[in-house]
């Protein structure tokens, strides 16, 4: 029964509150409400779950959540056929979590792959999904239903209230992703992880890793031992660099696997490679190691694509790097190679496309990739600013499948406006809305919303040095970014949108997360915002904005800073 002594909602302070069932980022498929309706978390609650590692392993990570801001026990138990209403049940369903009888049939949610069916009431909380990646999902959205002091790294007081009703839910696109560049500047393994906790709230289910630039070489490959001792050396500024052991890229890959994330790792080629030619200066051009480089032009560095050498330096590489890796696929770049012909870089990339095949693994690129030949299961990243591209139309019609990355929707690393004091400006000032308001099966002339994979917010790291940096960038937009790839085309709604993010600030700044308090959004516990209606002059298409970067001018506005970290 709820307890009668804890407050009313409209008594409650804002870190006491929880939010509604319908505040949920990203949006679910169907939520429906129950007025007046709470279960409320108590010392006594337990998590049960069905028997078997992978449905545990999800609640022993509910269980880490909730420890430490309410203090409770929470023990992860077995659910069994005698168990009384109460606690929280995580259920893996085909067969019945606690019986192994047969459900049919199943909740819409919790019949897909990475769907789930959450029940809430005063007796208790249920949740049934498919796979552990479902149940996974329901116990992220069950943390955005407590109050925001859940994200506390202290002990709060009570009440932990979770609202009532029922959600089915499951994603849209199959690739929800994000991009974290570790060449420009090197960030450690806990930094890593930490975005990857962020990529899990949202249910963002893969983390790109941008491991190869002109500026760095960012992990060991024991038969080229000089890419990681030399090339890993350098990066912008003339920082000290760094580089992932093969070990702590293991510990990346496994902690993002825990949190139901596939790592996608990237060696770009043929360009970007100075930091590779540097260390071994024979698979240059000219067979001549060009100095270390730490600026942030691009498109001036390539591989000899002519050199037998080359293709036994990318097999070896890309042998070690799919060894580590147990996702599908292996990112080969491919963009802004600005030094070799359209033959010679077809010529290139087709080789290097069969050796990715060879070992067991499918193509993934940036869209420039296009122009070579088809390879089963390949996807090319799109990220350019405009809404036609015949190429990719084309490679699609050959059987590609398109990530879509559009720069001046989806880049993290833009500013949000000329003052903003980190980022880029090429593709045009993205914003809050401009982030969310596009929809990723009508995007591109040409291409489908069957051959779309899905999204992938990139965050380019050029002007970005800190973890406060990465945050500061990432957030608000990569909500919006997460709601693309996850909720219904039809529930696609910026002011439902801002009144759920606005909601996040708080949990936000109660984990310690920095963000940009974006002046189109009405956070909590400031006065709302009301946007203007927007014009087109807000994207690099309409505007014209500079296809050069270019520093923020002057110091920025007061709440406008990347906050410090808690």
């Amino acid at each position: 029964m709820r307890p009668t002594t804890f407050p009313p909602r409209s008594t409650r302070t804002p870190a006491d509150t929880p939010p509604r069932l319908t505040d949920v980022l990203p949006a679910p498929a169907r939520v429906e409400p129950a007025a007046g309706v709470e279960f409320i978390l108590t010392p006594g609650t337990t998590i049960r779950t069905t028997p078997g590692p992978e449905a545990s392993a999800v609640g022993r990570h509910l269980a880490e959540l909730l420890r430490r801001p309410t203090g409770y026990p929470l023990p992860v138990v077995t659910a069994g056929q005698a168990d009384g209403p109460g606690g929280i049940s995580l259920l893996l369903t085909g067969d019945d979590g606690a019986t192994g009888r047969s459900r049919t049939p199943q909740p819409g949610g919790a019949g897909s792959a990475e769907g789930y069916h959450l029940e809430i009431s005063p007796s208790g909380v249920v949740a049934r999904a498919r796979t552990a990646t479902g149940l996974f999902y329901a116990v992220q959205t069950l943390w955005q239903l407590l109050p925001p002091k859940v994200e506390s790294a202290r002990r709060q007081p009570g009440p932990w209230a979770i609202p009532g009703g029922t959600i089915d839910d499951h994603p849209r696109f199959g690739y929800r992703g994000a991009m974290l560049d570790v060449a420009r500047h090197f960030f450690a393994v806990p930094d890593v992880l930490r975005f990857v906790d962020h990529l899990a709230r949202y249910k963002v289910n893969h983390l790109h890793l941008h491991l190869t630039d002109d500026q760095g070489w960012r992990i060991a490959i024991d038969s080229w031992p000089r890419l990681a001792s030399v090339g890993g050396s350098t990066e912008v500024d003339g920082g000290p660099g760094g580089y992932y052991t093969k070990e702590q890229y293991a510990e990346i890959v496994a902690y993002a696997a825990a949190r139901h994330i596939t790592v996608v790792p990237e060696i770009d080629l043929p360009g970007h490679t100075n930091a590779a030619l540097n260390a071994y200066g024979e698979l240059a051009p000219d067979g001549v190691a060009p100095p270390e480089y730490t600026g942030t032009d691009v498109g001036f560095s390539a591989v000899a694509v002519d050199n037998e050498r080359t293709y036994r330096f990318i097999d070896d590489v890309l042998g070690e790097v799919a060894a580590l890796t147990p996702g599908r696929y292996l990112h080969i770049g491919g963009d802004e190679a600005f030094t070799l012909d359209r033959a010679a870089y077809t010529r290139f990339m087709n080789r290097v496309q069969r050796i990715v095949t060879g070992h067991g693994k499918r193509v993934l690129g940036w869209h420039q990739l296009a122009v070579a030949e088809h390879s089963t299961g390949r996807v090319v990243q799109y990220w350019g600013t405009s809404t036609e591209d015949p190429v990719v139309a084309e490679a699609v019609r050959n059987g590609a499948k398109v990530l879509l990355s559009p720069g001046n929707r989806s880049y993290l690393d833009m500013k949000y406006s000329a003052a903003t004091p980190l980022g880029k400006d090429w593709a045009g000032l993205v914003e809050v809305r401009d982030a969310y308001d596009w929809d990723p099966g009508d995007y591109l002339a040409g291409v489908p919303a069957e051959a779309v994979l899905g999204v992938e917010a990139p965050l380019w790291t050029e002007t970005v040095r800190t973890v406060g940096d990465i945050e500061f960038m990432t957030f608000p937009r990569l909500p919006a970014i997460a709601e693309l790839g996850w909720s219904p085309a039809r529930s696609r709604d910026w002011a439902d949108f801002r009144r759920r993010l606005a909601g996040h600030g708080l949990r936000w700044s109660t984990a310690g997360i920095a963000f940009h308090r974006s002046p189109e959004v009405p956070w909590a516990g400031s006065t709302p915002v009301v946007p203007e209606p927007r014009s087109a002059g807000s994207t690099a298409e309409a505007t014209g904005a500079s296809t050069t970067s270019t520093p923020g001018s002057g110091p920025p506005p007061a709440d406008d800073r990347p906050l410090p970290i808690a």
